[in-house]
């Protein structure tokens, strides 16, 4: 059985034109960004710190992709973006959806989200992952 592990995926392409122009929009307008995941996550040009040492505490692997990246690895999967997959044997899965992350005031809020819907019980008594 493979480890299971969490697939965040952002409402962005992964191009550097793609990416100046969020950062771009984030700074001028962050009402109007459309990728709710990325603007509880990362500053105006980095990850928050907060968020780095969360991921790095968790007892389960992480990896990030941006919406290309979704299309590439995962051609048959639908899902209205940014979400957060949990991948198993059997395939990818939505533990958090667009809503779910759209409704987080904060990065707390959504750090409790994942803890709440993303850990398998097995893995929420674990140790972290290194």
């Amino acid at each position: 059985m493979a480890e299971p592990r969490l697939i965040f995926v952002y409402k962005a392409d992964s191009d550097l034109f793609s990416r100046v122009t969020d950062a771009a929009h984030k700074i001028l307008s962050p009402k109007t960004y459309s990728c709710d995941l990325c603007m509880l996550t990362h500053g105006w040009l980095s990850e928050r710190r907060s968020w780095s040492d969360f991921i790095r505490a968790l007892p389960v692997r992480c990896q990030f992709l941006h919406r290309d990246q979704l299309q590439e690895d995962f051609p048959q999967l639908e899902v209205e973006l940014p979400v957060v997959l949990l991948l198993t044997d059997a395939a990818p899965s939505v533990c958090l959806d667009a809503t779910a992350i759209r409704g987080c005031e904060g990065l707390d809020d959504l750090m409790a989200l994942v803890r709440a819907r993303c850990l398998q019980p097995q893995y929420s008594r674990a140790q972290p992952h290194a």
